[in-house]
């Protein structure tokens, strides 16, 4: 091949280059973390029994509780509470499987930033409690529906702050489970200190009077039960954001600087 040959077959910007590969959008990795919410048997068992404690508590009351008191807001708010506690651990889940499956060198190698990965399960954590406050007006619908149809009060009226004050209290409660997730990266240990931790510290805090006055505010079951009614203080809003920095916010922010230094094997 002549010089003249080889120059006209080179480009004068060298070889040709291959295009550069478009990394995954955020949205395209929630998308992804919210399908490993179901793709264990862990998780979809996780799911259904969410739902049936929901749907339980709810029946429950249309057979304990007056027919005066069986109202949209009597029957929403006790079918928060189940989920807010059976919820984080599919926080828990959603980290942990992770490293307990041996996906976390296939996900980081796939998507090299892990700051972005961990972002996108926050977020698919939050969209499924957003998910979670939609369950629970449609169970507490239909146990109006049925109170009213039954003699009960089947009273609608409420105040619709309490909806986004619900949506907040699932919130906090889910990305709890995903930082004791990424804090500890092992499955039961993550799930019994999250189920342990809060109640050792309330009994704590009961029985030692020196503590009762920090407790007011580091008590995250107390600190956000404000959150299901439809007022909440100056006061509850600054115990609720000390209590979130302790129990929520620290332990992800740890959680996170762990998983982007640690070591995938």
């Amino acid at each position: 091949m002549t010089t003249a040959t080889i120059n006209s077959t080179t480009s004068p910007a060298g070889p040709a280059s291959h295009p550069a590969l478009r990394r995954a959008g955020l949205a395209r990795l929630t998308g992804v973390e919210l399908r490993k919410l179901t793709d264990t048997r862990a998780g979809y068992w996780l799911l259904i029994v969410i739902a049936l404690a929901a749907a339980a508590i709810v029946t429950v009351q249309l057979f304990a509780m007056p027919d005066q008191d069986q109202t949209f807001v009597n029957f929403f708010v006790p079918s928060l509470l189940p989920v807010g506690i059976l919820l984080p651990v599919l926080g828990i889940l959603l980290v942990t499987g992770e490293w307990s499956q041996r996906t976390a060198m296939t996900t980081f190698a796939l998507v090299p930033q892990r700051s972005r990965v961990l972002v996108a399960k926050i977020a698919a954590a939050t969209i499924a409690s957003l998910a979670s406050v939609l369950a629970s007006l449609a169970v507490a619908a239909i146990g109006t529906a049925l109170a009213s149809a039954t003699g009960g009060a089947g009273t609608w009226s409420f105040e619709p702050v309490i909806i986004a004050y619900a949506a907040l209290f699932q919130i906090i409660n889910v990305v709890m489970g995903v930082a004791f997730g990424m804090l500890f990266l092992n499955t039961p240990l993550a799930i019994v200190l999250y189920l342990l931790l809060p109640i050792v510290w309330s009994l704590l805090g009961g029985m030692i009077s020196g503590l009762r006055r920090v407790a007011e505010w580091l008590d995250l079951s107390v600190t956000m039960m404000p959150l299901t009614t439809s007022e909440v203080t100056a006061g509850q809003w600054g115990r609720i954001a000390v209590s979130v920095l302790v129990w929520v916010l620290l332990p992800l922010a740890a959680g996170m600087v762990r998983i982007v230094r640690r070591e995938v094997s």
